[in-house]
């Protein structure tokens, strides 16, 4: 047993440092360091024009475990906050960091947080509370969509999310096989049998277009 658990260890990587950005690739003007967590900040002064992330550069993912936490803060009255962590994605504007692929959605709505999207690519694929599998169709972009079940109630989910808090979340990829889960409770399941479907990529946290806010991660663990 003392083996198993040295070599589970082993296998963990925290990808953040807790100290600076190092490993990590982004807008130096939109993300920073304070408190021990990374921290990506949008002002009315200083937008971003599109969507922008910051990148993990010390490698690619492909069936992994990865856990982390977020907090939100809305920056002006709208309260929004739109981010999330792309998974087996790729690089479509390395000046701008600019990626498309897969993400792990969260939001200060009432919505999206905890569904799968894919982010320059077919959209929305599962929302919170569906087990979905994605086939093949004759637009690659428009794929079949097919509610399987359920994951649980998408208002309880919901509910036990602390807006203004920290939360964790977690993300299961193994094959076509993709689950998310936020504070414990599964928010999607989804099997994609898609040859667009990736299978390896990178990882990368999103800053959102709009209003002024502020997202925040830390404990960022990778297993493979």
């Amino acid at each position: 047993l003392a083996l198993a658990a040295s070599f589970s260890a082993a296998a963990e990587k925290q990808l953040f440092n807790g100290k600076d950005l190092t490993g990590w690739v982004g807008n130096p003007a939109l993300w920073s360091v304070k408190d021990g967590a990374i921290v990506g900040k949008t002002t009315a002064e200083a937008p971003t024009k599109g969507n922008t992330f910051l990148i993990w550069k010390d490698g690619e993912v492909s069936d992994f475990t990865l856990t982390f936490k977020y907090k939100m803060t809305p920056g002006d009255e709208k309260k929004t906050v739109n981010s999330g962590v792309q998974y087996r994605s790729k690089v479509v504007d390395e000046a701008n960091f600019v990626v498309a692929g897969y993400q792990a959605d969260f939001e200060y709505g009432e919505k999206y947080s905890g569904i799968l999207y894919e982010e320059k690519g077919r959209g929305i694929l599962a929302l919170r509370g569906q087990k979905v599998t994605v086939a093949q169709s004759a637009d690659p972009k428009k794929p079949t969509l097919t509610i399987t079940g359920e994951t649980g109630n998408s208002a309880e989910i919901q509910a036990a999310i602390n807006k203004d808090g920290w939360n964790d979340y977690k993300i299961v990829a193994k094959g076509g096989h993709l689950q998310h889960l936020i504070n414990g409770k599964l928010t999607v399941d989804v099997t994609d049998e898609t040859a667009e479907g990736a299978k390896k990529g990178v990882l990368a946290l999103q800053l959102h277009a709009g209003p002024p806010m502020q997202v925040e991660f830390k404990e960022i663990v990778l297993s493979e």
